[in-house]
Order: structure tokens, then sequence, then C-alpha cells
């Protein structure tokens, strides 16, 4: 389990999207909660929480109409850039999974910070069965195709031989639903998460056999 200080409470920047471990994240900061908790976190070289908002808007003010999911996933702060004034380009990668342990609470500036949280274990590494074969190869030839229209959508090394890491970087491609997509990345079993990514991947005729 990673040991890296936390910042507390832990400064929480809600999207609607899933962030999985081990994948990139790409972001526009212009409100200045956002450019003041990138600013901080670049100071101190510190992760901050990634949540996914499951109802309401972060940006109304009201907190009461605000559903933060329970799970998260800590990012890195990989690059920022000044993309004009008062805007940032910010690219990120996603560490390990988080579960509030107390209710969020939002700071006067509109800030969603967590008081408490538990860090999860991330994935055992797991061999993909050879039932999974198929969709491994099916992995790999979407990224072969996305690398020469000039696209890098997961950061090196590919682990294809590494079934949770399999199942995220489809879980990250896959048209599924913002709430199913939580669930995946909650789930504990690396292995039962690429199971139900490759029912998936069948049911839609991506792979076969």
């Amino acid at each position: 389990m990673d040991d890296t200080t936390l910042p507390s409470p832990l400064p929480l920047f809600p999207l609607r999207s899933v962030l999985f471990p081990g994948a990139l994240l790409g972001l526009k900061v212009f409100e200045a909660r956002y450019l003041d908790l990138i600013s901080e976190c670049l100071r101190t070289q510190a992760p901050f929480g990634v949540i996914c908002l499951k109802q309401g808007s972060d940006s109304d003010g009201a907190a009461r109409s605000v559903h933060l999911e329970d799970v998260g996933v800590l990012a890195r702060l990989d690059e920022v850039d000044a993309e004009q004034a008062g805007i940032l380009r910010v690219r990120c990668t996603g560490l390990q999974r988080f579960r509030l342990t107390a209710p969020p609470l939002q700071r006067d500036n509109g800030l969603w910070v967590a008081p408490g949280i538990e860090r999860l274990a991330g994935d055992t590494p797991r061999l993909p069965g050879p039932a999974m074969l198929q969709t491994v190869q099916a992995l790999a030839e979407a990224i072969r195709k996305l690398s020469e229209r000039g696209a890098s959508p997961f950061a090196p090394p590919f682990r294809l031989d590494d079934a949770g890491w399999v199942a995220n970087r489809w879980c990250e491609l896959l048209p599924v639903p913002m709430a199913a997509k939580q669930k995946l990345m909650e789930l504990e079993d690396p292995v039962i998460r690429l199971s139900i990514v490759d029912g998936f991947l069948r049911d839609k005729k991506v792979v076969f056999g």
C-alpha cells in the first residue's frame, strides 16, 4: 500500500466520471478553488482525491443537493501548464483507491474536502486466465490502433499480464454507465473485474469464443 503522506483533510475534485488506478487524467482548471488546490498540491507535492459526483452540481453552491460516491482514487500531478491567465491544463495519474470514513465537507470557497479516509489496498498482480486471452489480445490491438493514430490513452508500461491493469484499461474505454464503472472500480478482486469486462465484450461481440 502506498505510504505517501496525504494532506488532512484531503482536498477533493468531484467529476462526472470515474478515475481508475493507473489511468491518465486531463483537467482544465479555471475555478479559483481548484486553482488554489492545484497550487497547493504543486507546492507540497501531495496528491488530491478524485471522486465521482453522482448527483447534483458541484458549481451551484447547494451542498445539500450534491452527493459524492464513497470510494475515489488519489491523483498525482504530472504536468501543469498555464494555458492562459487564470486557466491551467493539468495532467494527472490515478494512484490508490480510498474510501470516505466521514461525510465530505464543503468549505466557504466551495472546495470539497474529506475529513477522514481509509486507503484501500491496490490490486494484487494476477495473471489473466486462459479464458481471458482474447480480451487481453483485443486490448493490445486497441492500443496498437490508437498509437497509429497518434493517441496515447494509457501510460506505459502496458501490463498485459496483469488482470487488474487490463480490466481497468477496458473500463476506461467501454461505453458503460458511470454507476457501473464506479462499481467495477470498487471491486476488490481484479480477476472478477476482468471477468465482468470479458462478459460485456463477448455480449457486444467485441471478442468471440
